[in-house]
């Protein structure tokens, strides 16, 4: 067991707070907290902003590989219960008790968990003008909880203004509803921007570069 206590908010641990909400879970036992990623970057950013020294491990399926680490720590289990997280959170978490000057780095985590960027040439009217020809850029965020998307989407306009849509999707049209809040070009530039406010914050490379192409094109 380790010893990680958290004495008051900061950026860095509001980005690992994102983190955790999205691709983090509470163990049954009461004492771990289990972070899994596809990004060993993602991994290493919790580990060194929580100061925990524990061995990363790989989980391996059909489909995919990921990293994961355990963190055992009743503190640290206990801090993250009283601002929102619970055991088997994916279909039942909902508010997070984050505060609103740190929000956007909290979102930043979101982001880096399970939200994404994406940037593509729109080709579609070309039949009627060669020159109809439209770079799209889309940023989404994602959850099984209804009741934190909604939560979610009241912070972003509250805390950012940016308009969104949500979507509602259900892989294969088996198993449970995925909730989406989905920005369009203009809100999606404005979003990106506050969120990568600097370019030394905690984040994943590879979705940082996708909005600094994007913008430098």
């Amino acid at each position: 067991m380790q010893y990680i206590h958290i004495k008051k908010w900061v950026p860095d641990l509001a980005y690992v707070v994102g983190l955790l909400v999205t691709d983090g879970c509470l163990s049954s036992d009461g004492r771990h907290v289990i972070f899994t990623s596809k990004d060993i970057e993602a991994v290493n950013n919790v580990l060194k902003i929580l100061g925990a020294t524990n061995s990363v491990g790989k989980t391996i399926n059909e489909r995919s590989e990921a990293y994961r680490i355990q963190i055992g720590s009743i503190e640290l289990y206990r801090w993250l219960e009283s601002i929102g997280l619970t055991p088997h959170k994916s279909l039942t978490i909902e508010s997070i008790k984050v505060p609103d000057e740190y929000f956007i780095d909290f979102l930043r985590g979101h982001l880096d968990g399970d939200g994404s960027i994406t940037t593509y040439l729109d080709k579609y009217n070309t039949k009627k003008n060669k020159k109809y020809v439209y770079q799209r850029l889309w940023v989404r965020f994602i959850s099984g909880s209804q009741k934190h998307i909604i939560w979610l989407r009241k912070q972003i306009t509250k805390i950012i203004g940016v308009k969104d849509r949500i979507h509602i999707t259900k892989p294969n049209n088996i198993g449970n509803s995925i909730y989406v809040i989905k920005f369009g070009k203009k809100e999606s530039i404005k979003l990106l921007s506050k969120i990568y406010y600097s370019n030394t914050l905690p984040c994943l490379t590879r979705k940082r570069t996708i909005y600094k192409k994007f913008k430098n094109s």
